[in-house]
């Protein structure tokens, strides 16, 4: 955390008593120096070195420019697709409009990394919970956290379900893929949006749709890009993805989150970690 913040914190508290997203009790993890980070990058750039991969996410949005030759069609609307499956990362795993606080280097596997909203959330939003919200190996969640909302789509023939394997069919093993990105910050309010709510679908037109992705949180930046997941830190993903990221936050209720984590259809029960922002110009494209 930068002195900047901290003095951006310490001015908003003292004018309308906010807080900042993000500060809770959860400090007991460690980060892993530069060094680890820059070596994973590294080798994701000698791995991928002269092969033939696509451009790769997550990405700074705010970098326009980008270097990889290979061009793919974008997807078609979400409207011509199928949901496939749905889940979140904690933190974002891009950079850019409400969403640009560096959360720190993290665990080296994706955890505690990422970037976080940078607007302000009232004490009474941050009150804390009286029991864990998705809980694992890696921690639980907190008011004040940022989630990054993947609704995965498919141009082939299938249901929403569990991971990308949903994405995929017996009849077509390269579809088409789009995922369109929500960012929220989670707080303890009923009266934010709800995450049941948020991720319902139903059969529209032919297709099987997410019925409540935001529509108010600005106009989605759409580009070419492939799966994320710290598993891809040091090496490149294989998939064409098209995304499509709003670039403003919107609040939502922690325990409907919690709510969801206990059972839903994608067989999601915490966040996922984070790949490292990919800015290696030779692995990025041109955002148009």
């Amino acid at each position: 955390m930068n002195s900047h913040w901290l003095l951006l914190c310490a001015s908003s508290l003292a004018l309308s008593f906010p807080v900042c997203a993000g500060d809770h009790g959860d400090k007991s993890h460690k980060s892993v120096g530069d060094d680890v980070v820059a070596e994973q990058r590294a080798a994701l750039a000698a791995s991928s070195a002269g092969k033939g991969f696509g451009p790769q996410s997550p990405r700074d949005l705010g970098t326009m420019k980008g270097s990889n030759p290979v061009m793919f069609e974008l997807a078609p609307p979400y409207s011509e697709m199928n949901l496939c499956n749905i889940h979140f990362h904690k933190n974002a795993e891009h950079k850019g409009g409400e969403f640009t606080r560096y959360a720190g280097n993290g665990d080296g596997h994706g955890y505690n990394s990422g970037y976080q909203y940078t607007g302000e959330i009232s004490h009474k939003e941050m009150k804390p919970v009286k029991h864990e919200i998705c809980p694992s190996d890696h921690g639980s969640l907190y008011p004040g956290d940022t989630i990054e909302v993947h609704y995965v789509h498919s141009t082939a023939t299938v249901k929403p379900g569990p991971t990308l394997g949903s994405c995929l069919s017996e009849a077509t093993n390269n579809p088409q893929l789009r995922v369109e990105t929500q960012v929220f910050v989670l707080v303890n309010d009923k009266k934010a949006a709800d995450f049941i709510k948020l991720t319902e679908f139903e059969m529209s037109g032919g297709f099987a749709q997410a019925k409540h992705i935001p529509e108010k949180t600005g106009k989605p930046i759409v580009y070419t890009g492939s799966t994320t997941g710290p598993g891809y830190n040091e090496k490149a993903s294989p998939f064409q993805v098209t995304w499509s990221v709003r670039p403003k936050v919107e609040k939502v209720n922690i325990e409907t989150v919690g709510k969801w984590c206990k059972g839903n259809a994608f067989e999601e029960d915490h966040a996922h970690g984070v790949r490292n922002l990919v800015i290696n110009p030779d692995l990025i494209s041109d955002i148009k």
